[in-house]
């Protein structure tokens, strides 16, 4: 890139992290002045960017709300009924980073799928930055899903999650190969039903696929795919000895 021919409205992140930050709100404030905010927000940086359908995404978005509603009052249950560190519901939606992240992705991922360029790649990596976990917008994620902790998981662009899936911090949902005549292809894993992945686990491919109740354990490596009802776990051997000798 010639920096001194191209010149970018790099500017627009802001408004756009702006953007994210007070749609999260308005998810729970469902106020009128609220909602004037972000959709004059979400005006500017579209005429910055200049989309030119962006009244018709706002409107079928608009239309999802509910929708998304529904599906982070799941999430929020989830991390509810099985973090025993969380002493109420409204504890989770107030301090916890995975919900936040979760939220942030789900409404990422609406305008992901109505085709607005760049702004969920944004609302993403504000979230990532606010929270330390990077989901992309592209990603498909079922109901009620469970972060812990948060910091370090990692969540591809073409990563299918079903119903029900808990992940612990430092999971990498990734591809197995970088390089650019995969971007059409999919290159991250599919994980089913029910599945338990623990801490700093490392799952990838396209073609990898976690089988429905199984449970991964923490530090494992899997580039391919586990039958259901599967427990896979790195086994290692810790020596303990006095010190001196």
């Amino acid at each position: 890139m010639n920096n001194s021919k191209v010149m970018l409205k790099i500017r627009i992140k802001d408004k756009i992290d702006l953007f994210t930050k007070e749609l999260f709100y308005y998810l729970f404030e469902n106020d009128k002045v609220q909602f004037k905010k972000i959709k004059r927000l979400y005006d500017e940086f579209t005429a910055t960017l200049s989309i030119a359908n962006s009244d018709e995404i706002w409107d079928q978005f608009i239309l999802q709300i509910e929708t998304i509603r529904t599906k982070i009052n799941l999430d929020a249950k989830a991390i509810e009924e099985n973090d025993p560190a969380a002493k109420s519901i409204e504890e989770v939606y107030y301090a916890y980073p995975g919900f936040y992240a979760i939220v942030i992705y789900r409404l990422s991922h609406e305008f992901h799928k109505l085709n607005l360029p760049i702004v969920p790649r944004i609302m993403s990596e504000y979230a990532h930055s606010k929270t330390g976990t990077d989901i992309h917008s592209g990603a498909q994620i079922g109901d009620s899903f469970f972060i812990d902790h948060a910091t370090g998981t990692v969540i591809g662009e073409t990563v299918i999650i079903n119903n029900n899936v808990k992940i612990y911090q430092g999971v990498t949902l990734g591809a197995f190969h970088i390089s650019k005549n995969l971007k059409t292809k999919k290159r991250h894993p599919t994980i089913g039903d029910n599945v338990i992945i623990y801490a700093n686990a490392t799952i990838l491919g396209g073609e990898t696929i976690i089988g429905k109740n199984s449970t991964i354990g923490a530090n494992v490596w899997i580039t391919e795919s586990i039958p259901e009802n599967s427990f896979v776990y790195h086994e290692f051997k810790s020596i303990v000895k006095p010190k001196n000798k």
